[in-house]
């Protein structure tokens, strides 16, 4: 019996398993697995470390801060995927002057709750703007975003900040990405906007079907399982032979 297509599924900041909703099960002709970022405080760091425990070859989808990873195992190892898939995420450096400064601001804002009241109450002031605005008063959806954030500490936290704060312009990864790629997003994404979606899909050459889903915010796996998983069964088996 040949074995299954491997897909790595590569969270976002401070998320897990939880974040990807029902992806794994809802892929049954795919080896579905989570990374784990483990103590890592670079994405250069959090690549190196899926790439050495990746097989030969893989399809790849990253959500956020995951979706930065993955374009970082583009720039190391191209060779070895077979499909990207890009969510919720962005490809630009931190800005230069104020926009830049008040991003740090930000950041370090809520690393000083997590730090002061406690990771879950940093992540009840985060979730705010986390989901579209109709699902804040979905009881079971925050407390599932709550405990995930929960499950990891302060040191975690921050060392995830400094990876995101120095991250990388993966505008020329993108510019040299030639295997199928999805590029989605929520539609409702205050953070990761459909606009800034289209410009990561502008700079990729092999013409990747983008997507914003309708009623979703950022954790849009979570938010609206149903849409996501339909784009995503369209994206890996487009050219399926690949992942094979």
């Amino acid at each position: 019996m040949r074995d299954k297509p491997v897909l790595l599924l590569v969270p976002g900041l401070m998320c897990d398993a939880t974040s990807w909703g029902v992806v794994p099960s809802g892929l049954p002709d795919f080896d579905c697995r989570v990374i784990d970022h483990g103590q890592a405080d670079s994405l250069v760091q959090m690549a190196t470390q899926l790439l050495a425990q990746a097989p030969a070859r893989f399809a790849l989808a990253g959500h956020s801060m995951g979706g930065r990873v993955a374009l970082e195992v583009m720039r190391l190892a191209p060779e070895r995927v077979t499909h990207l898939g890009l969510f919720d995420t962005g490809h630009l450096p931190k800005p230069v002057g104020e926009a830049g400064e008040e991003e740090v601001r930000k950041r370090m804002a809520l690393l000083a709750i997590a730090r002061e009241q406690g990771v879950r109450a940093m992540a009840a002031e985060w979730v705010k703007g986390m989901v579209a605005p109709q699902r804040l008063s979905d009881a079971a959806l925050i407390e599932d975003i709550l405990a995930m954030f929960e499950r990891k500490s302060a040191d975690t936290f921050q060392r995830q900040l400094r990876a995101l704060i120095q991250r990388p312009d993966a505008t020329p990864v993108l510019q040299a990405v030639q295997v199928p790629t999805l590029v989605l997003c929520g539609e409702l994404d205050a953070w990761s906007p459909p606009a800034q979606h289209q410009a990561i899909a502008d700079c990729i050459p092999a013409r990747p079907a983008i997507v914003a889903v309708s009623g979703g915010g950022h954790m849009v796996m979570q938010e609206q399982p149903e849409p996501v998983l339909q784009a995503m069964r369209g994206w890996l088996f487009s050219h399926k032979g690949l992942a094979c």
